[in-house]
């Protein structure tokens, strides 16, 4: 099932959260007037990518698979591609006149791509199969992906290792065989509801 239907979405992303706005428990962010809006945006992705007229744009074929993918979950092979990425993004703000959240997991993973390559050339690793089994995972089930890049900031003055809170930035808290724990904050991610995976930068 490469490609998800809105409703398949829609249904996908329900589940149990621990979320409060303006100090009041949400228990189905999914119907919450404030989050909704950004929801419908995220179903149009999934239906534009239905359509035959937005076919081109809005879907790619994965050099991982060689399905049919949503251009979100693309690893980009060519200049073509990231000429399609830039008409697919227009497309979508004219459709949908707001931000689609989908920008930042789709240049993270992109560059994650190309970093554990290099990473495992150099270093003998073997971060870059890791990553294409993940993202594997990613696109034969249209995930969404969204992407955690901006940290807390806590006391300026202070390294992040230095700071009075640990937790005011992301830091590894265990390291295992096949990947490590994380624990701190990362702050203003636009559709991390909306979300079903979150690329974290440090």
């Amino acid at each position: 099932m490469p490609l998800k239907t809105p409703e398949q979405y829609l249904e996908s992303i329900k589940r149990p959260v621990n979320l409060y706005i303006f100090g009041e428990k949400v228990k189905e962010f999914w119907n919450h007037p404030i989050i909704r809006p950004s929801i419908n945006t995220v179903m149009k992705i999934y239906e534009l990518a239905q359509m035959d007229e937005y076919e081109d744009l809005m879907t790619a074929t994965s050099h991982l698979t060689g399905e049919t993918i949503n251009r979100f979950t693309h690893i980009h092979q060519s200049v073509d591609d990231l000429i399609k990425k830039v008409k697919m993004q227009r497309l979508l703000g004219q459709q949908t006149a707001c931000c689609f959240q989908r920008c930042v997991g789709f240049d993270t993973a992109n560059a994650l791509y190309s970093v554990t390559y290099e990473m495992d050339k150099k270093n003998g690793t073997d971060y870059h199969s890791r990553f294409k089994k993940y993202w594997t995972e990613v696109q034969s089930q249209d995930l969404m992906v969204g992407g955690a890049m901006t940290d807390t900031k806590g006391d300026r003055s202070k390294r992040p290792k230095d700071q009075p809170d640990p937790d005011a930035y992301l830091h590894i808290v265990e390291e295992k065989d096949d990947g490590i724990i994380v624990r701190g904050a990362k702050i203003h991610q636009t559709g991390y509801l909306n979300s079903h995976r979150a690329l974290l930068c440090p």
